[in-house]
């Protein structure tokens, strides 16, 4: 992180919209008109002065603000919870009592996250707790700063026992060696209902999600997704957002790590109105998907202009990175689990430190392009930038080419069944999406083998939101 930011630490990236007003309200008594999101979902803010003691008078106002930089913020999917995939027994409600019972600030790096998502990242942290399918039951991923490789836990952690455990590894962490050594050691200091580990964790692959916008969710919501090019949030603009949310009785405010932000459950009758005030304050919420899938050291003029650079050749000759992910840095060997692809920009050679030389970079990529796979593949080294558009356009296709040929060892597999022909489904007659009662609606969160007939009134199509009325029954026909 950039030695000039300091840091306001919102456990998961949630906040209130109260809360993060009078944390505007703060910052801007301090004389600043824009704050930065960081990839740990915290707000990140430079001072005028580099003052210590200005950084500890504005501490007193917000206990939130970590002057120290060895305490890191909980990362958590709840941003995700109920407009993403879900594992089928968590809840946001889960995450928010977890976040609830974290009453100290670690020094470790804390993931709190569901598998079946990709907007938040599993395995970039010390501590990965992941839900498991066995209900309140986590795997944990142990990658400790002294380790050169990551590790499972031997066993599932109980939902109850996440910070407990994670407080008592932050005592003993500096000796441990591997993990069995930890397990022990936690073991004897603590009782807690661990579960045997049944199945490997499955991590099935995931295309990266369109996060911005606003959006369906469920029958009569919506929630909305904010993202700013150069990550730079304009505090009036954000203090008036948040004056909206407290009107309409939007609870939560959620920050991504991808620096961008998400409101969920704005009610349908707040939508035109909502959609007035972005209007007004010219913010737009469809970007194109080509510069929204980077991830960016913050506050790092180079780096954005290398990635504008990159987006601007992707669109001139069509590319499509749907799904992919990229990601700029400037340490060599740092290698997050963001983005499938990584540009990584090398320093320059101590021989000619004294001169200014063109920049060159090694492009890299995860083992089947899924962040997931713990494997890095190099694919170029040394390279200038204007060879950098050509070689990502090529993996990019070599991407697509092996998008669903590749079975990874994590991947889950479904098996369909082949439908009767003859069957009725319904059919939306504007957009033609078909409602089969044997699929459900997942996006409406319609269990299967839910018939038509029961669907709630208030049911819309998932594709183009038109009423259940507009549905007509057809018979299904299968080609010859």
């Amino acid at each position: 992180m950039n030695d000039d930011l300091h840091r306001i630490c919102f456990k998961g990236g949630v906040t209130s919209p109260g809360e993060l007003k009078d944390s505007i309200a703060m910052l801007e008594a301090a004389g600043l008109q824009e704050v930065f999101f960081g990839s740990r979902q915290d707000l990140l803010f430079p001072l005028p002065q580099k003052s210590k003691k200005q950084l500890e008078l504005l501490s007193e106002f917000n206990t939130n603000i970590v002057a120290d930089r060895s305490y890191q913020n909980i990362v958590c999917s709840y941003v995700t919870a109920d407009i993403f995939d879900m594992t089928h027994w968590l809840k946001g409600s889960t995450y928010l009592y977890l976040l609830e019972q974290f009453n100290y600030q670690p020094k470790l790096k804390i993931n709190i996250t569901d598998p079946k998502q990709r907007l938040v990242p599993l395995f970039s942290g010390n501590l990965n707790f992941i839900a498991s399918e066995e209900e309140d039951y986590w795997y944990l991923n142990v990658m400790l700063p002294h380790w050169k490789n990551k590790a499972f836990y031997p066993v599932l952690i109980y939902s109850w026992d996440i910070v407990k455990i994670a407080r008592n590894i932050e005592e003993v962490f500096t000796g441990i060696d591997n993990v069995d050594q930890l397990f022990t050691i936690i073991n004897q200091k603590l009782e807690t209902n661990n579960k045997n580990i049944q199945q490997p964790l499955q991590t099935p692959y995931l295309t990266f999600p369109y996060y911005e916008g606003m959006n369906r969710m469920g029958l009569d919501q919506f929630w909305l997704g904010l993202y700013w090019r150069n990550n730079r949030y304009d505090l009036k603009f954000l203090k008036e957002f948040c004056g909206f949310c407290l009107d309409n009785g939007i609870g939560k405010i959620c920050i991504t790590p991808w620096k961008s932000l998400i409101v969920k459950g704005i009610k349908t009758e707040s939508r035109p109105a909502l959609e007035r005030f972005l209007g007004l304050n010219g913010i737009n919420v469809r970007h194109s998907q080509l510069e929204m899938n980077w991830h960016l050291p913050v506050d790092d003029a180079e780096a954005l202009d290398l990635k504008r650079f990159l987006v601007r050749n992707f669109d001139q000759n069509d590319i499509s990175t749907y799904g992919l992910t990229f990601g700029i840095s400037n340490d060599v060997g740092k290698r997050s689990h963001f983005s499938s692809i990584v540009i990584e920009k090398n320093p320059p050679p101590k021989l000619v430190a004294d001169f200014e030389v063109r920049p060159s970079y090694n492009v890299l990529h995860f083992k089947n392009f899924d962040p997931n796979t713990d494997t890095y593949v190099v694919y170029a080294q040394d390279v200038d930038k204007v060879e950098l558009s050509g070689l990502l356009m090529e993996l990019s296709k070599k991407y697509f080419e092996q998008l669903h040929k590749v079975t990874a060892p994590t991947e889950e597999k479904v098996q369909l069944k082949a439908k009767e022909e003859g069957s009725t489904v319904y059919q939306c007659q504007d957009c033609f999406t078909i409602y089969d009662a044997a699929v459900g609606d997942k996006k409406n969160k319609i269990a299967k083998n839910t018939p038509f007939k029961e669907l709630p009134s208030l049911y819309s199509c998932p594709t183009c939101e038109a009423s259940l009325a507009n549905f007509k029954p057809v018979k299904l026909v299968l080609a010859k």
